[in-house]
């Protein structure tokens, strides 16, 4: 059995802005989900999408601690998962576009990302056994690589999830679950669908938790960083990122009353950001993302046949 870490909590961090490397990659995840949000409602883009709004920080604190060995397994809330990963923003907007140049040629859209070794997936709870399946692989064949899933609080609902912590915690895999908990499962709050808590979860299976409340990448990555090389070494660790769903579920479908709102829109690490840097930082990422929606745009559909 892994041994096993009490819950520990890395709370708030103060009102700085982050490193700038780290917000500069926040701030283009920003853009970028905003400029999608815009692109919809002025119908340029079809099907549907989720972005990660009030997200940011999770993938760009962790996007340092992984290595190019290592898989990851994101869901549909996942553009920061990939920009985080690649730093390639053009390739994500052109398959959401379905424009050339796309990451799958415009057939994976917003949810079916694969590249490398990440992929990504709309099927809530699916990703995790995959993910755990792939761990036993690396474990045989790879030491020292990982495999990382991202859920969300809304996840816990599915039994897949339980299956595979058992089977991580049993074979001793090093498997990483990432959980985004931004306290409601697309139109339900989390206290209404979840009982007792994921640390609870985690420990029932052995597994090592650790709750993070703070935004600033560094931070995190100086407490998460030694439990992740533990990962490494066969020790499953829970990740809990307390976060806020700034944006809807999907494009126009945020039943949220406004006191909610703004309570959340004022916990926001955007709003918070402030100073002649920050500032400098946002307008930078802004003009670059108009700019690539621009270039993207204007080129010819994405075309692809079959293998």
């Amino acid at each position: 059995m892994t041994d096993f870490l009490a819950t520990t909590t890395i709370e708030k961090a103060p009102d700085s802005p982050p490193a700038d490397a780290d917000l500069a990659t926040m701030l283009l995840i920003r853009h970028f989900e905003l400029a999608l949000l815009d692109l919809f409602a002025r119908g340029e883009l079809h099907g549907t999408t989720h972005t990660c709004l009030g997200q940011e920080h999770v993938p760009v604190a962790l996007a340092p601690l992984l290595t190019a060995r290592d898989y990851v397994f994101s869901n549909h809330r996942g553009h920061g998962h990939y920009i985080a990963r690649f730093g390639d923003p053009a390739g994500l907007l052109a398959e959401i576009m379905g424009r050339a140049g796309g990451v799958c040629h415009g057939v994976g859209g917003s949810q079916h990302v694969f590249r490398d070794r990440y992929l990504s997936t709309g099927v809530q709870g699916e990703s995790l056994p995959v993910a755990t399946g792939v761990a036993l692989h690396l474990k045989r064949d790879e030491p020292g690589a990982l495999a990382l899933a991202y859920i969300g609080d809304g996840t816990w609902g599915e039994g897949a999830v339980y299956e595979a912590l058992n089977m991580a915690a049993l074979w001793r895999l090093p498997l990483l679950v990432v959980v985004e908990n931004n306290g409601i499962a697309q139109s339900t709050p989390t206290a209404a669908e979840l009982a007792g808590t994921i640390g609870g979860r985690a420990a029932a299976f052995g597994c090592a938790h650790l709750r993070i409340e703070n935004t600033d990448p560094a931070e995190i990555r100086a407490a998460a960083g030694p439990l992740v090389e533990r990962v490494r070494e066969g020790a499953p660790l829970v990740l809990e990122f307390v976060t806020n769903r700034l944006g809807p579920h999907s494009k126009g479908d945020d039943t949220r009353p406004e006191a909610e709102l703004s309570r959340v829109r004022a916990a926001d690490w955007h709003t918070r950001g402030s100073g002649e840097r920050f500032a400098a930082a946002d307008a930078a990422a802004a003009a670059r993302i108009a700019a690539l929606v621009a270039e993207v745009a204007a080129r010819p559909p994405a075309v692809w046949s079959r293998a």
